[in-house]
Protein backbone atom coordinates (compact mmCIF):
# COMPACT_ATOMS: atom_id res chain seq x y z
CA UNK A 1 0.00 0.00 0.00
CA UNK A 2 2.96 2.25 0.96
CA UNK A 3 4.25 2.11 -1.99
CA UNK A 4 1.31 2.26 -4.45
CA UNK A 5 1.07 5.52 -2.39
CA UNK A 6 4.44 6.71 -3.30
CA UNK A 7 3.48 5.93 -6.65
CA UNK A 8 0.64 8.12 -6.91
CA UNK A 9 2.41 10.83 -5.21
CA UNK A 10 4.95 10.84 -7.22
CA UNK A 11 3.20 11.01 -10.73
CA UNK A 12 0.89 13.67 -9.06
CA UNK A 13 4.22 15.30 -8.84
CA UNK A 14 4.98 14.45 -12.34
CA UNK A 15 2.00 15.96 -13.38
CA UNK A 16 2.06 19.55 -11.17
CA UNK A 17 5.92 19.96 -12.97
CA UNK A 18 4.81 19.28 -16.32
CA UNK A 19 2.02 20.78 -16.01
CA UNK A 20 3.27 23.94 -14.78
CA UNK A 21 5.51 25.21 -17.91
CA UNK A 22 2.81 24.55 -20.48
CA UNK A 23 0.34 26.74 -18.83
CA UNK A 24 2.98 29.13 -18.54
CA UNK A 25 4.30 28.83 -22.04
CA UNK A 26 0.49 29.39 -22.83
CA UNK A 27 -0.13 32.70 -20.96
CA UNK A 28 3.39 33.75 -21.72
CA UNK A 29 2.37 33.20 -25.48
CA UNK A 30 -0.99 35.12 -24.88
CA UNK A 31 0.22 38.49 -23.64
CA UNK A 32 2.64 38.73 -26.44
CA UNK A 33 0.00 38.43 -28.96
CA UNK A 34 -2.07 41.12 -26.87
CA UNK A 35 0.69 43.07 -26.15
CA UNK A 36 1.62 42.77 -29.82
CA UNK A 37 -1.80 43.24 -31.31
CA UNK A 38 -2.40 46.50 -29.25
CA UNK A 39 0.86 47.71 -30.61
CA UNK A 40 -0.29 46.91 -34.04
CA UNK A 41 -3.70 48.85 -33.91
CA UNK A 42 -1.99 51.88 -31.97
CA UNK A 43 1.09 52.27 -34.91
CA UNK A 44 -2.16 51.29 -37.70
CA UNK A 45 -4.17 54.19 -36.20
CA UNK A 46 -1.27 56.45 -36.22
CA UNK A 47 -0.40 55.24 -39.84
CA UNK A 48 -3.88 55.85 -41.00
CA UNK A 49 -3.66 59.45 -39.19
CA UNK A 50 -0.46 60.49 -41.00
CA UNK A 51 -1.06 58.88 -44.23
CA UNK A 52 -4.56 61.15 -44.66
CA UNK A 53 -2.43 64.18 -43.61
CA UNK A 54 -0.13 63.60 -46.12
CA UNK A 55 -2.47 62.96 -49.16
CA UNK A 56 -4.66 65.94 -47.94
CA UNK A 57 -1.53 68.45 -47.32
CA UNK A 58 1.46 67.43 -49.49
CA UNK A 59 0.49 69.20 -52.62
CA UNK A 60 0.37 72.62 -50.38
CA UNK A 61 3.80 72.38 -49.39
CA UNK A 62 6.58 74.57 -50.87
CA UNK A 63 8.44 77.31 -50.02
CA UNK A 64 5.92 79.84 -50.50
CA UNK A 65 3.99 77.92 -47.66
CA UNK A 66 7.21 77.87 -45.41
CA UNK A 67 7.53 81.70 -46.30
CA UNK A 68 4.21 83.13 -46.68
CA UNK A 69 1.81 84.99 -44.29
CA UNK A 70 -1.58 84.12 -43.41
CA UNK A 71 -3.94 85.08 -45.63
CA UNK A 72 -7.79 85.42 -46.43
CA UNK A 73 -7.46 83.36 -49.27
CA UNK A 74 -6.01 79.80 -48.47
CA UNK A 75 -4.00 79.41 -51.85
CA UNK A 76 -2.11 82.84 -50.97
CA UNK A 77 -1.90 81.41 -46.80
CA UNK A 78 1.17 80.26 -45.21
CA UNK A 79 2.73 79.53 -42.29
CA UNK A 80 5.85 81.67 -41.49
CA UNK A 81 4.45 83.74 -38.46
CA UNK A 82 3.22 80.59 -36.11
CA UNK A 83 6.61 78.88 -37.65
CA UNK A 84 8.82 81.71 -36.24
CA UNK A 85 6.52 82.04 -33.14
CA UNK A 86 6.97 78.09 -32.64
CA UNK A 87 10.55 78.57 -32.39
CA UNK A 88 10.62 81.31 -30.32
CA UNK A 89 8.02 79.54 -27.83
CA UNK A 90 10.37 76.20 -27.83
CA UNK A 91 13.54 77.60 -27.66
CA UNK A 92 12.64 80.09 -24.51
CA UNK A 93 10.70 77.01 -22.92
CA UNK A 94 13.82 74.97 -22.93
CA UNK A 95 16.24 77.87 -21.60
CA UNK A 96 13.76 77.85 -19.05
CA UNK A 97 12.64 74.77 -18.00
CA UNK A 98 15.79 72.98 -18.48
CA UNK A 99 18.18 74.60 -15.79
CA UNK A 100 15.78 75.23 -13.19
CA UNK A 101 14.11 71.41 -13.34
CA UNK A 102 17.45 70.13 -13.17
CA UNK A 103 18.64 72.74 -10.46
CA UNK A 104 14.99 71.49 -8.64
CA UNK A 105 15.96 67.60 -8.86
CA UNK A 106 19.75 68.15 -8.03
CA UNK A 107 18.48 69.71 -4.46
CA UNK A 108 15.99 66.83 -4.10
CA UNK A 109 18.12 64.04 -4.89
CA UNK A 110 21.43 64.98 -3.83
CA UNK A 111 21.01 67.89 -0.79
CA UNK A 112 17.41 67.36 0.35
CA UNK A 113 16.78 65.24 3.07
CA UNK A 114 14.28 62.45 3.33
CA UNK A 115 11.83 64.01 5.62
CA UNK A 116 7.85 63.84 5.73
CA UNK A 117 8.40 67.47 3.94
CA UNK A 118 10.59 65.99 0.85
CA UNK A 119 8.07 63.34 0.54
CA UNK A 120 5.06 65.82 -0.24
CA UNK A 121 7.17 67.87 -2.29
CA UNK A 122 7.68 64.64 -4.64
CA UNK A 123 4.32 63.86 -4.42
CA UNK A 124 2.80 67.25 -5.54
CA UNK A 125 5.53 66.99 -8.07
CA UNK A 126 4.83 64.15 -9.41
CA UNK A 127 0.42 65.08 -9.58
CA UNK A 128 1.41 68.39 -11.17
CA UNK A 129 3.34 65.72 -14.09
CA UNK A 130 -1.00 65.14 -14.80
CA UNK A 131 -2.59 68.23 -14.22
CA UNK A 132 -4.44 69.41 -17.32
CA UNK A 133 -2.46 71.65 -19.47
CA UNK A 134 -5.56 74.72 -19.40
CA UNK A 135 -4.77 74.26 -15.89
CA UNK A 136 -1.40 75.76 -16.45
CA UNK A 137 -2.98 78.48 -19.02
CA UNK A 138 -5.49 79.79 -16.30
CA UNK A 139 -2.18 80.11 -13.85
CA UNK A 140 -0.14 82.09 -16.56
CA UNK A 141 -2.76 84.22 -17.75
CA UNK A 142 -3.10 85.53 -13.89
CA UNK A 143 0.55 85.12 -13.24
CA UNK A 144 2.75 86.36 -16.24
CA UNK A 145 0.23 88.49 -17.95
CA UNK A 146 -1.74 89.87 -15.52
CA UNK A 147 0.20 90.51 -12.38
CA UNK A 148 3.77 90.37 -13.90
CA UNK A 149 1.94 92.79 -16.61
CA UNK A 150 4.06 90.78 -19.35
CA UNK A 151 1.12 91.09 -21.58
CA UNK A 152 0.20 88.33 -24.43
CA UNK A 153 3.63 88.33 -25.24
CA UNK A 154 6.00 85.60 -26.85
CA UNK A 155 7.98 85.31 -22.78
CA UNK A 156 4.86 84.85 -21.40
CA UNK A 157 3.42 82.23 -23.96
CA UNK A 158 6.99 80.45 -23.13
CA UNK A 159 6.93 80.59 -19.17
CA UNK A 160 3.66 79.12 -19.09
CA UNK A 161 4.82 76.04 -20.80
CA UNK A 162 8.01 75.81 -18.91
CA UNK A 163 6.08 75.50 -15.96
CA UNK A 164 3.80 72.76 -17.77
CA UNK A 165 6.62 70.86 -18.33
CA UNK A 166 8.71 71.70 -15.39
CA UNK A 167 7.00 68.39 -13.39
CA UNK A 168 8.80 66.14 -16.29
CA UNK A 169 11.83 67.42 -16.40
CA UNK A 170 12.59 67.46 -13.01
CA UNK A 171 11.04 64.16 -12.67
CA UNK A 172 13.47 62.12 -15.62
CA UNK A 173 16.58 64.45 -14.01
CA UNK A 174 15.71 62.71 -10.43
CA UNK A 175 15.88 59.13 -12.40
CA UNK A 176 18.59 59.94 -14.46
CA UNK A 177 20.74 60.86 -11.08
CA UNK A 178 19.17 57.88 -9.24
CA UNK A 179 21.17 55.81 -12.13
CA UNK A 180 24.61 57.18 -11.47
CA UNK A 181 26.44 54.12 -9.39
CA UNK A 182 27.22 55.11 -6.26
CA UNK A 183 30.38 53.99 -6.46
CA UNK A 184 31.35 56.55 -8.82
CA UNK A 185 30.70 59.53 -5.86
CA UNK A 186 32.77 57.40 -3.66
CA UNK A 187 35.65 57.36 -5.76
CA UNK A 188 35.08 61.18 -6.48
CA UNK A 189 35.25 62.18 -2.19
CA UNK A 190 37.83 59.69 -2.16
CA UNK A 191 40.05 61.84 -4.51
CA UNK A 192 39.13 65.29 -2.18
CA UNK A 193 36.68 66.42 -4.16
CA UNK A 194 33.36 68.59 -2.41
CA UNK A 195 30.14 67.56 -2.98
CA UNK A 196 29.49 70.15 -5.79
CA UNK A 197 32.54 69.11 -7.54
CA UNK A 198 31.60 65.53 -7.33
CA UNK A 199 27.84 66.30 -8.65
CA UNK A 200 29.44 68.69 -11.27
CA UNK A 201 32.18 66.69 -12.74
CA UNK A 202 31.01 63.23 -12.54
CA UNK A 203 27.43 62.61 -11.83
CA UNK A 204 25.90 65.61 -13.86
CA UNK A 205 27.98 64.38 -17.00
CA UNK A 206 27.10 60.38 -16.30
CA UNK A 207 23.05 61.44 -16.03
CA UNK A 208 23.08 63.74 -19.01
CA UNK A 209 21.76 61.25 -21.38
CA UNK A 210 18.90 60.73 -19.18
CA UNK A 211 17.83 64.25 -18.59
CA UNK A 212 18.09 65.05 -22.33
CA UNK A 213 15.29 61.97 -22.69
CA UNK A 214 13.50 63.91 -20.46
CA UNK A 215 13.96 67.25 -21.95
CA UNK A 216 13.16 65.73 -25.31
CA UNK A 217 9.58 64.21 -23.73
CA UNK A 218 9.01 67.25 -22.14
CA UNK A 219 9.73 69.42 -25.39
CA UNK A 220 7.30 67.10 -27.30
CA UNK A 221 4.66 68.16 -25.40
CA UNK A 222 5.15 71.87 -25.29
CA UNK A 223 5.30 71.73 -29.28
CA UNK A 224 1.46 70.77 -29.50
CA UNK A 225 0.15 72.03 -26.63
CA UNK A 226 -2.98 74.97 -27.52
CA UNK A 227 -5.09 75.06 -24.98
CA UNK A 228 -2.53 77.35 -22.45
CA UNK A 229 -1.85 79.44 -25.43
CA UNK A 230 -4.74 80.35 -26.11
CA UNK A 231 -5.82 80.78 -22.13
CA UNK A 232 -3.24 83.69 -22.08
CA UNK A 233 -4.01 85.08 -25.29
CA UNK A 234 -2.33 83.90 -27.93
CA UNK A 235 -3.68 85.09 -31.71
CA UNK A 236 -5.14 82.95 -34.11
CA UNK A 237 -4.12 85.42 -37.35
CA UNK A 238 -1.00 87.08 -37.18
CA UNK A 239 -0.15 88.73 -40.15
CA UNK A 240 3.89 89.39 -38.79
CA UNK A 241 6.59 87.80 -37.73
CA UNK A 242 7.48 88.11 -33.54
CA UNK A 243 10.54 90.51 -33.57
CA UNK A 244 11.07 90.17 -29.33
CA UNK A 245 9.84 88.83 -26.58
CA UNK A 246 7.03 91.50 -25.88
CA UNK A 247 5.67 90.67 -29.48
CA UNK A 248 2.59 89.28 -30.09
CA UNK A 249 2.82 85.71 -31.25
CA UNK A 250 1.01 82.76 -32.26
CA UNK A 251 1.99 79.09 -32.87
CA UNK A 252 1.95 76.02 -35.50
CA UNK A 253 -0.87 74.64 -33.21
CA UNK A 254 -3.05 77.50 -33.09
CA UNK A 255 -2.71 78.18 -36.97
CA UNK A 256 -3.47 74.67 -37.53
CA UNK A 257 -6.96 74.96 -35.32
CA UNK A 258 -7.44 78.18 -37.28
CA UNK A 259 -7.74 76.88 -40.46
CA UNK A 260 -9.33 73.85 -39.42
CA UNK A 261 -12.38 75.51 -38.01
CA UNK A 262 -13.28 77.14 -41.29
CA UNK A 263 -15.13 75.03 -43.66
CA UNK A 264 -13.59 75.93 -46.77
CA UNK A 265 -11.88 72.93 -48.53
CA UNK A 266 -8.51 74.80 -49.24
CA UNK A 267 -7.95 75.25 -45.70
CA UNK A 268 -8.67 72.43 -44.48
CA UNK A 269 -5.24 71.14 -47.01
CA UNK A 270 -3.40 74.16 -45.35
CA UNK A 271 -4.16 72.67 -42.51
CA UNK A 272 -3.12 69.34 -43.26
CA UNK A 273 0.04 70.79 -44.50
CA UNK A 274 0.75 72.38 -41.62
CA UNK A 275 0.27 69.33 -39.22
CA UNK A 276 2.91 67.62 -41.53
CA UNK A 277 5.22 70.82 -40.94
CA UNK A 278 5.01 70.78 -37.16
CA UNK A 279 5.75 66.90 -37.56
CA UNK A 280 9.06 67.85 -39.68
CA UNK A 281 9.89 70.76 -36.58
CA UNK A 282 9.11 68.18 -33.99
CA UNK A 283 11.24 65.37 -35.72
CA UNK A 284 14.43 67.59 -36.06
CA UNK A 285 13.90 68.56 -33.00
CA UNK A 286 13.96 65.07 -31.27
CA UNK A 287 17.05 64.05 -34.15
CA UNK A 288 18.78 66.90 -32.07
CA UNK A 289 18.73 66.10 -28.52
CA UNK A 290 19.14 62.55 -29.44
CA UNK A 291 21.80 63.11 -30.93
CA UNK A 292 23.36 65.17 -28.53
CA UNK A 293 22.75 62.39 -26.37
CA UNK A 294 24.55 59.78 -27.97
CA UNK A 295 27.17 62.03 -28.16
CA UNK A 296 27.91 62.66 -24.70
CA UNK A 297 27.01 59.31 -23.67
CA UNK A 298 29.97 57.82 -26.00
CA UNK A 299 32.15 60.37 -24.57
CA UNK A 300 31.43 59.22 -20.94
CA UNK A 301 32.31 56.02 -22.14
CA UNK A 302 35.51 56.27 -24.12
Amino acid sequence: ELEGMNGQTNAGIWRVLLGRPRRAWIGDRFLHGAGLAVMLLALGALAALILDAVLDGAGRLSWSFLTSFPSRRAADAGILPALVGSAYVIVLTAAMALPLGVAAAIHLEEYGARTRWSRIVEINIANLAGVPSIIYGLLGLWLFVRTLALGRSVIAGAATLALLVLPVVILSTREALRAVPKSLREGSYALGATKWQTIWHQVLPSALPGILTGLILALSRAIGETAPLITIGALTYVPFVPDGLRSPFTVLPIQIFNWVSRPQAGFLQNAAAGILVLLALLLVMNAAAILLRDRAQKQRTA
